[in-house]
């Protein structure tokens, strides 16, 4: 019987990144035509290779969060500029000031979703930045367990904040990609108010589920007045642009215990 533990018999890619850089220094060697093709960012970021990295930014994440034994997630989308209540008074608007509590409410939220995980299911996941994303990383770091952080590269660049788990902390070139890998192990889909970003995510949700493109899932809205100032819900019915059933996609929480209860709750 065939081991199908064995190692493979074809050379270690490793040993050639080593090898390949042990060689005479001339003209030839210095040349980039030299290098192996995958050990070539100048290569890699050619026009031509979008392809290839737009595969390497599904596997990357994909390959390790199966080897982490990740199972299942629970999505945390919201506002990079909320700030937790202690720092309320830095806020740029009265508004804005007064959503911090929803800060509070996604760490605490966070909190108890991790503590009721055995760390393989269930995992909070966020996009790995400040605001209500520190929140939910936050929350699970408060409860001992760990968190995911899908992170971008913005112009203003994107730091990791530091409750994030490092081993499960990515970066991400392409935002369709990361938006598939928020949802690919989702349970749930938790949004609380924000800014553009934070919509994009909302309707692409939305539409995934109603188009039958992904199975229905909690989709939970915090702060009910935020979310129907911001979104005129009836004029899409009332306009036929959306039928009624499909606000029932959508249900409205403004606690951490709210999201739980209608969590636990949830018949498909």
């Amino acid at each position: 019987m065939v081991d199908k533990h064995r190692k493979h018999q074809m050379r270690d890619s490793h040993k050639d990144l080593v090898a390949a850089k042990i060689v005479p220094d001339n003209s030839q060697t210095r040349s980039p035509a030299f290098r192996l093709a995958f050990d070539d960012p100048e290569f890699l970021c050619r026009d031509d290779l979008r392809p290839v990295r737009l595969q390497l930014e599904i596997l990357k994440p994909e390959i390790i969060l199966d080897d982490e034994g990740i199972k299942s997630t629970i999505v945390l989308f919201g506002g990079a500029r909320i700030l937790e209540p202690e720092k309320r008074h830095q806020a740029r608007t009265k508004a804005l000031a007064d959503l911090s509590k929803y800060y509070d409410e996604a760490r605490l939220f966070a909190k108890k979703i991790t503590l009721a995980s055995d760390g393989y299911t269930n995992v909070i996941v966020t996009g790995g930045g400040p605001g209500v994303m520190e929140a939910g990383n936050r929350g699970a770091n408060d409860a001992g367990g760990r968190s995911i952080g899908l992170n971008i590269v913005l112009p203003h660049e994107q730091a990791p904040n530091v409750y994030v788990t490092p081993e499960l902390c990515f970066n991400f070139h392409y935002f369709a990609l990361r938006k598939m890998h928020f949802l690919m192990r989702a349970s749930a889909i938790c949004i609380f108010p924000g800014g553009f970003g934070t919509l994009d995510e909302m309707f692409e949700s939305l539409t995934l589920i109603q188009t039958g493109r992904m199975e229905p899932v909690p989709l939970l809205l915090f702060g009910e007045a935020f979310w129907r100032s911001i979104v005129n819900w009836d004029a899409l019915v009332n306009s036929g642009t959306i039928a009624e059933e499909d606000l029932n996609l959508i249900k409205f929480v403004e606690t951490a215990d709210e999201a739980l209860e209608a969590i636990n709750e949830w018949q498909v």
